[in-house]
């Protein structure tokens, strides 16, 4: 019998996933999480085939908690769960170690596809994410179409939390890190997207969702 590990912080999201992945696999035990902490307990003391995560859970830290996941099980599948948005984001994930990404407004059909490939040893990748892969050597020879292409996954944590309004100080306590290191990440964004302030990044980031829905 093969093992899951859903880690998700809400509850009644726990329990919809479950009970949708016990309708189509109906051998698969499932064990639940809440946290990060609680998802590194439960790898530290039982084997699992899959790790289905919620990145922004209680303790999450981003792209390292995959590398933290498979420090302790490097064998064991990893599928990305989140409301993060997949253009920006899916292939980051897929760059850290991930074995696919699947949003949360995906049909029970897209949830079952996705679950089912993981654990037969495969990986799940969406249209968009097919897309994104085919022309990724593009859209880097073509980097001032595409900036947001070369920020690292650090970069685009930070991006994404300047982006919903979090000032300096509440990211270096998000991600345990100095002020000082915020304000340099911060520069840095700015100046590999060619920006002065948070509204001028706003727009950029647009532009950039909006050309990538007419490449797919």
């Amino acid at each position: 019998m093969k093992t899951v590990l859903l880690v998700e912080d809400h509850s009644i999201v726990r329990m919809g996933v479950k009970l949708l992945i016990e309708d189509f696999l109906p051998s698969v035990n499932v064990i639940e999480a809440g946290s990060f902490n609680e998802t590194l307990r439960h790898l530290q003391s039982r084997y699992f085939d899959l790790v289905i995560l919620d990145v922004k859970i209680p303790g999450g830290e981003g792209f390292n908690m995959i590398d933290k996941i498979k420090a302790i099980q490097s064998k064991v599948k990893v599928l990305i769960f989140s409301s993060q948005d997949e253009e920006l984001y899916a292939i980051h994930y897929f760059k850290a170690g991930a074995s696919g990404y699947l949003p949360k407004d995906s049909s029970n059909e897209e949830l079952e596809r996705a679950i089912t490939s993981v654990l037969n040893g495969g990986t799940y990748i969406s249209h968009v994410v097919q897309s994104q892969l085919i022309t990724s050597s593009m859209l880097e020879r073509e980097s001032k179409d595409s900036p947001l292409e070369i920020l690292s996954n650090r970069e685009l944590e930070i991006m994404d939390m300047l982006l919903i309004g979090k000032w300096t100080k509440d990211i270096a306590i998000d991600l345990n890190i100095k002020e000082s290191t915020v304000s340099t990440y911060k520069a840095r964004i700015f100046e590999k997207l060619d920006v002065t302030n948070i509204l001028e990044l706003f727009k950029k980031v647009e532009i950039y969702k909006k050309q990538k829905a007419r490449i797919h």
